[in-house]
């Protein structure tokens, strides 16, 4: 047996491309320890699938709506390195979200939940265990090009992101006609992957040398329950109309996307840090997205909450 030499931690690694991506990641990469963080029962529910590959598994329970549910987590990830259970952290994927059909739903704390999970969430994550990864690092974001809010990359399913400063849109019913699935639901969606890519480009300037910090798009994938949580006709194109488009390169399985992913954890996708992964290779996000103000304010705002 190998022994593990590195830990990587990861979120969303219950379902999905997540899943996919620590199965291949295990695979490729004998020597990794993988810490799941993840809701007890799904974290549970996937770990003897994960042992089948490997036996360097472990599952954290944590509730990413929170602020004192990751703080719990992640000084058990801390306790574990500390005390030299685990190897060296080089790791950090932050790849869990969520999708919901309206903007009016709260964390624990208060927050927008879409807001909380997405961004909020990542933030807490790392500022907690950003200073245990030893160099080479990386973190790897999980964003999406929904955030670009047009026709060329959501085929007219998602409407344009609406950023009102943190302050605004991390409050349940901070957009017009929150109750709504397109005006609430998926305006607060994209908006949060909006600001996910603001925050990693923030950290990007704040990580010391040898720590990167990367967003990665999927795109379009299918067969992730994306289709359930976004409603009306965008949950027909979703259930009929995408998988038609498998056999073409517009889209991924979740095994090939979460391939991807393994990529951009493992380095193999090279690009330099605050990087916007497009699939396989670096790439533009949206202009919006690049605003050094708004991502300071975010940061600011981030460091009080």
């Amino acid at each position: 047996m190998t022994e593990a030499t590195q830990t990587i931690v990861m979120t969303g690694a219950t379902r999905g491309i997540g899943l996919e991506a620590a199965r291949d990641l295990l695979r490729r990469s004998p020597e990794t320890h993988l810490v799941v963080l993840g809701r007890e029962s799904s974290a549970a529910r996937v770990l003897p699938r994960l042992r089948e590959i490997s036996p360097h598994v472990s599952t954290v329970g944590v509730n990413l709506a929170s602020k004192a549910g990751i703080d719990t987590a992640a000084a058990h990830v801390e306790d574990l390195l500390d005390a030299g259970e685990l190897p060296a952290m080089k790791g950090i994927v932050c790849n869990a979200g969520v999708h919901l059909s309206d903007a009016l739903q709260t964390s624990e704390d208060g927050y927008e939940l879409t807001f909380a999970v997405n961004v909020l969430a990542t933030h807490l994550l790392l500022r907690r265990l950003h200073p245990h990864l030893e160099a080479p690092g990386r973190v790897v974001v999980t964003v999406s090009d929904a955030h670009f809010g047009d026709l060329r990359h959501t085929g007219g399913t998602m409407p344009a992101p609406h950023w009102k400063g943190p302050e605004i849109v991390s409050r349940p019913g901070a957009f017009d006609r929150s109750e709504r699935v397109r005006s609430g639901g998926r305006r607060a969606y994209v908006t949060s992957k909006l600001g996910a890519i603001h925050l990693v480009h923030e950290w990007a300037r704040r990580l010391p040398d040898g720590i990167d910090i990367l967003a990665y798009n999927p795109s379009l994938v299918t067969g992730t329950g994306l289709a359930r949580e976004m409603g009306g006709y965008a949950q027909f194109i979703m259930k009929w109309f995408m998988p038609i488009l498998e056999v073409t390169p517009l889209v991924d399985t979740p095994p090939v996307a979460g391939h991807k992913l393994a990529d951009v954890i493992l380095g193999v996708t090279d690009a330099p840090t605050g990087s916007y992964i497009h699939r396989t290779a670096p790439a533009r996000s949206s202009a919006e997205s690049y605003d050094a103000d708004r991502e300071q304010a975010l940061w600011d705002w981030m460091e009080q909450a």
